[in-house]
């Protein structure tokens, strides 16, 4: 619909239901009783309509058609009413039959000149609005859609005049220059166009209009320096513009002036007509081609948050960035935040669910995962990630039921497969059901028998049930074997030997594994296990209170340091 309809429905607001004053008069001059029926039938349509009860009013119009069919007001009147409802159609076969009637109505050669406009008939339109025009010359709504049906008729020069007269009647109007601009560029005359913005812009010199089109203008014709000379006045006079300043910003770094372009994008990214997206495709590409990121980006991020707090992207892209700078906590509350505003982005949701793994934080994983399960339930990943969870927080029966599931949407993966039984190895170790244990995690490395971590955590199991422990010596030996440099395998070896009471051999084991890695919390723990078995009692509370201090946190870990004294989990 053309910006030409609200001025139709205006019309159709003022214009009185009797059409003219002849109308009335005629009217008077032929009433009889016989024209009572008819009479009273028409005043009960009007009263309808007033009332908005347009269905029954244009009933009553109608049944005023049945008796007379020579009265231009009631066509009118069912005119506006289909209009009113939407019945464009009928609505102009009314207006037309009403013009046929009194064709020197105003109001019907008004409406016939706009409704032809709105059905692109423009040479019918054209000729209507002239009627109005000669009618009423100073009448400078119909003046403006005459020169735009001229324009629709092909008739450009002749849609140029009437804007001039129009000119002369109102003076210069930015936005009219801005029209004529584009006419004389239609008709291949530059010079022309560019002489009515800048006679324009003598009255109106920081109109932002006549600025922008100035800028498009010497950007088109490769006259860069004026471009950018208008796009300087243009933020200026429009600042909230923000195409405006991202221009400026691009034209900035071209220039290697890095600090007035962040400037440009910072007040860009405050500005609610650049979208999301183009904002986002920026911040991408500048995270995606610098190595190192200017800290002045990190304030176009916080700008993205302020303009778009409740958009699941900005918190996201928010997220990367933070990550960047390893602020991981930080990252993993902005991921979560954007979950809220759009759980449907399983992305993000994987981020969030492997950053609880890695920061240890099994009940948010837990939590988390259930909730991702119920919105993506064929992922195999989400139930792995349950099932780890789970065992960390001792629910074994929920992690059996979540892994038993999730390991039958394997397909073609044999590591992630055999990871899997070897968690349910770990919950069926957990509920002390040792002999399905040790099933599940021979049927994991019979899947993947090249698993160093596999035969690692399966001898940890073994050691710490206290079953089969030459076995669990075997495997973790087999696996240090692949991988020497592995602190975690050099402690579960460790651990084996202290099950079998090999004391002395374990910290030797122990203090390997600390040299690998000396933030690791179980190593340290186990360092004081050790220490106790050797009887150095203060040497054993410093580990513990080492790893304590590291972030263990378990009950038993407590009770060793408060005691002193060394307590089997």
């Amino acid at each position: 619909m053309s910006k030409f309809l609200p001025h139709i429905v205006l019309v159709f607001l003022l214009a009185t239901a009797c059409g003219t004053k002849k109308n009335a008069q005629d009217f008077s001059q032929q009433i009889s009783k016989k024209d009572y029926p008819y009479i009273s039938k028409f005043h009960e349509g009007i009263r309808l309509k007033t009332k908005g009860r347009t269905d029954e009013a244009i009933a009553k119009f109608e049944e005023c058609l049945l008796i007379k069919q020579d009265d231009d007001a009631v066509y009118y009147a069912l005119s506006k009413l289909e209009f009113a409802k939407g019945n464009l159609d009928n609505s102009a076969r009314y207006v037309v039959k009403a013009n046929e009637l009194d064709p020197e109505n105003t109001w019907y050669i008004q409406d016939l000149a706009y409704m032809y406009f709105e059905t692109e008939n423009y040479k019918e339109s054209v000729e209507n609005f002239t009627k109005l025009v000669e009618i009423e010359p100073r009448n400078v709504d119909w003046q403006y859609g005459y020169a735009e049906a001229l324009v629709r008729s092909g008739k450009t020069e002749d849609a140029i005049e009437v804007m001039d007269k129009m000119e002369g009647q109102v003076g210069l109007n930015p936005q009219l220059s801005n029209q004529k601009y584009h006419l004389y560029m239609d008709l291949n005359k530059p010079e022309k166009a560019i002489a009515e913005i800048n006679m324009a812009r003598e009255m109106y010199p920081s109109n932002a209009q006549l600025l922008a089109t100035l800028v498009d203008h010497y950007y088109k014709n490769n006259q860069q320096e004026k471009a950018v000379e208008m796009l300087e006045e243009l933020v200026l006079a429009d600042p909230d513009n923000g195409r405006a300043h991202l221009a400026l910003a691009d034209v900035y770094l071209s220039k290697k002036e890095d600090q007035k372009a962040y400037s440009q994008l910072e007040l860009a990214f405050r500005s609610s007509d650049i979208d999301l997206d183009t904002k986002m495709k920026i911040l991408i590409t500048i995270i995606e081609t610098n190595e190192k990121i200017d800290p002045k980006v990190y304030h176009l991020v916080d700008e993205l948050i302020q303009v778009h707090p409740t958009e699941a992207k900005a918190h996201s892209i928010r997220a990367d960035y933070l990550l960047r700078v390893e602020r991981d906590e930080e990252a993993l509350l902005s991921y979560k935040e954007a979950l809220k505003y759009d759980n449907a982005q399983f992305p993000i949701w994987k981020q969030v669910l492997i950053m609880e793994y890695q920061a240890q934080q099994y009940e948010d994983l837990f939590a988390d995962s259930k909730e991702c399960l119920t919105l993506f339930p064929s992922v195999g990943l989400v139930y792995l990630l349950n099932g780890v969870s789970a065992n960390e927080l001792e629910k074994f029966d929920e992690a059996i039921e979540s892994l038993s599931v999730g390991v039958e949407m394997i397909a073609n993966d044999k590591p992630l497969e055999a990871e899997f039984y070897g968690l349910l190895g770990d919950a069926y170790f957990g509920k002390k059901d040792l002999e399905t244990g040790q099933e599940k995690y021979k049927k994991a490395m019979s899947i993947d028998p090249r698993s160093s971590l596999l035969k690692s955590n399966f001898a940890y199991q073994l050691a710490k049930s206290q079953v089969n422990l030459e076995g669990a010596e075997s495997l973790v030996t087999q696996a240090i074997a692949n991988s020497p440099n592995s602190p975690i395998f050099v402690d579960t070896y460790g651990f084996v030997l202290f099950q079998k009471g090999e004391f002395e051999a374990a910290k030797e084991q122990f203090e390997n594994a600390f040299d690998m890695n000396s933030k690791d919390k179980i190593t340290l723990e186990h360092l004081g296990d050790v220490e106790y078995k050797l009887n150095n009692i203060d040497q054993a509370l410093s580990w513990w209170k080492l790893a304590q201090e590291l972030g263990a946190n378990s009950a038993v870990l407590k009770k060793k340091i408060e005691d002193k004294k060394f307590y089997e989990k």
